[in-house]
């Protein structure tokens, strides 16, 4: 059961990953300049996109959850 638990968290977090930072890269161009990330440097770019990543990992749990 454990290694179940192991993957099911897994698969989680790389949908949530992935789909949060699509939905970042393809919102990142509208966005004011300030929080755009910049490649290599930690910015504000990073926080927004590191709070719709788990926005989506929220979103996804619960999808998953209630399957």
């Amino acid at each position: 059961m454990a290694k179940a638990s192991v993957w099911h968290n897994f698969r989680d977090g790389l949908i949530a990953v992935l789909a949060g930072n699509a939905i970042y890269y393809l919102i990142m161009p509208h966005l004011p300049e300030r929080l755009q990330h910049v490649p290599f440097k930690q910015d504000l770019g990073l926080v927004v996109d590191f709070a719709i990543c788990f926005a989506a990992f929220v979103l996804v749990r619960r999808l998953m959850q209630s399957r």
